[in-house]
């Protein structure tokens, strides 16, 4: 037995790293026996673990409730599988029953199932009309022919090709950037950016007004949110003088701060003074304006000439703004790299397909060789924007240069439809910078399905008189702040100023129709 043991301690000594565990053994039995009992215990109790079976089962079946053949047939019988999605609720069979089928592609002026005749689209996000462009479809059919058809991968495994690299480069050359990185979603392009670069403990200060994927980017970050008026300097300076005394107050440290918003103002240096003022980065979402707006539909930037390298983020849509797919991100390159391995969708989504990619990239070209197509845009939105603001019973809160306007109703006091409070003043007091919901929500007293219901009404109004428009369709129940029913009109270059003078002229009266008929 003894030379036994001393053969073991022997080959135990031998072992790499025996003398680190002998040490560490007695020293920890001579301070604390109880200790090395547990351990022993835990050593035990790991071996056995990994030795019994990680499928045990009681294979003698005596615990199993024993059904007849006649009992399982009925239960087979009985049996419902529950449907993938709930039934639609009546709100939705309405809408899709009102939905207008096209025959064939769609178009500025496409021609409808229903009546077999054409209508002007005032509905299809098509503002530089690239879409159905044959120079375009040439350029992707011989993308089709050479690379296939989808990537089959994520860009940061197989699935990125020469056209890929093209169109980014296409991209940041074009804005006038370092850099930029290619999504294959436009929705998770903001999505993506704001949790890769913000993260818990950082502070975003935020416009009330940001869409949907930029609130699920803000709440996967997790980081600390402080909001400010929507489109006001004011509030925005106000919050960051806040929050930089809330820090000093506290005595916490300086932290990564962003401003993210959808838009810069019309005093767009102020914006980039104040970023520089408090020592913030700022994220723009250009989503509808890429592509649509300033000379050459640089976007912002170039509308109220800032540099694009003076936006730390710079987001934008490709689907939109080129009439593609997916979304892009400009910056430097150390930013543009950073998300490379942070981006969620980029590095979890297969990369966008090649024919897109050289679409977009046309796409750019064309916008280049053809700066008549923006000038023409912007006839038409201000040729529309004449028409419209001239009519009493409506406000549009969209921007001037904006092709995507929306319009509000509004009702006379007597109409069963008019917000009861909607007179009241706006509060004098500064809004919460805590909470999303802006100062003047207690006036927002409007019954969101009646109003959608009377909207509704000038949308089939119009498109009996052979114009498409649509409501704004929302994520009731999903966003953080309901917004009011409206109407979207957007506007295309694809069609001439007397054309838009008259589509738009149609939705006018069919708003004074409906309207009339309320009353």
């Amino acid at each position: 037995m003894a030379r036994s043991l001393s053969m073991l301690e022997f080959a135990f000594n031998k072992l790499p790293g025996s003398a680190v565990i002998q040490r560490y053994i007695k020293s920890s039995h001579q301070n604390d026996p109880g200790r090395t009992i547990l351990e022993v215990i835990l050593i035990i109790f790991a071996i056995r673990t990994l030795l019994q079976s990680r499928t045990r089962a009681d294979r003698t079946g005596k615990h199993f409730i024993q059904f007849s053949d006649k009992e399982i047939d009925e239960l087979v019988d009985e049996w419902t599988p529950e449907p993938l999605d709930p039934p639609l609720t009546s709100a939705e069979k309405a809408d899709l029953a009102v939905v207008p089928v096209v025959a064939g592609q769609n178009g500025p002026k496409p021609r409808l199932v229903s009546t077999g005749k054409n209508a002007i689209n005032l509905a299809s996000l098509n503002f530089t009309g690239l879409a159905g462009n044959e120079d375009i479809k040439q350029a992707a059919m011989e993308t089709l022919r050479k690379y296939g058809l989808g990537s089959c991968g994520p860009p940061g495994f197989y699935g990125t090709l020469d056209v890929h690299m093209d169109l980014e480069r296409d991209i940041a050359d074009f804005l006038g950037s370092e850099a930029s990185i290619l999504y294959s979603q436009g929705f998770s392009t903001i999505s993506s950016v704001i949790p890769a670069f913000c993260k818990r403990g950082d502070i975003i200060v935020a416009d009330r007004g940001v869409n949907f994927a930029i609130h699920k980017g803000i709440q996967i970050s997790r980081s600390t949110v402080r909001w400010f008026d929507h489109n006001d300097l004011k509030s925005l300076e106000d919050v960051l003088e806040s929050v930089e005394k809330d820090r000093k107050k506290r005595k916490g440290p300086l932290t990564r701060r962003f401003i993210i918003t959808e838009g810069i103002f019309e005093k767009d240096g102020a914006m980039i003074e104040i970023k520089y003022k408090h020592k913030y980065r700022l994220i723009l979402d250009e989503s509808f304006s890429f592509g649509t707006v300033g000379r050459t539909g640089r976007g912002l930037t170039e509308l109220y000439n800032v540099p694009a390298e003076k936006v730390d983020m710079l987001v934008g849509s490709v689907a939109i703004g080129l009439c593609s797919a997916g979304g892009f991100c400009a910056g430097s390159q150390a930013v543009v790299d950073h998300q490379r391995i942070n981006g969620t969708s980029f590095v979890f989504s297969a990369s966008l397909p090649a024919l897109l990619a050289v679409s977009a990239s046309e796409g750019i070209n064309i916008l280049r060789s053809s700066p008549s197509i923006l000038s023409t845009l912007q006839e038409n939105v201000r040729a529309a924007r004449a028409i419209l603001d001239r009519v009493d019973c409506i406000t549009i809160p969209s921007h001037p240069a904006s092709p995507i306007i929306h319009i509000h109703v509004r009702f006379s006091s007597s109409s069963s439809l008019h917000p009861s409070s909607a007179s009241l003043p706006l509060s004098p007091k500064p809004s919460n910078p805590a909470s999303p919901l802006p100062r003047d929500v207690i006036s927002w007293d409007w019954n969101i399905e009646t109003e959608e219901r009377f909207l509704q009404d000038v949308v089939d109004e119009a498109l009996a008189q052979g114009v498409m428009v649509t409501r704004a369709k929302r994520l009731r129940g999903q966003e953080m702040v309901e917004a009011r029913p409206s109407i979207r009109l957007a506007l295309t270059s694809a069609l001439t100023k007397k054309e838009t003078e008259k589509a738009v002229t149609v939705v006018k009266s069919a708003l004074v129709k409906v309207l009339a008929k309320r009353r």
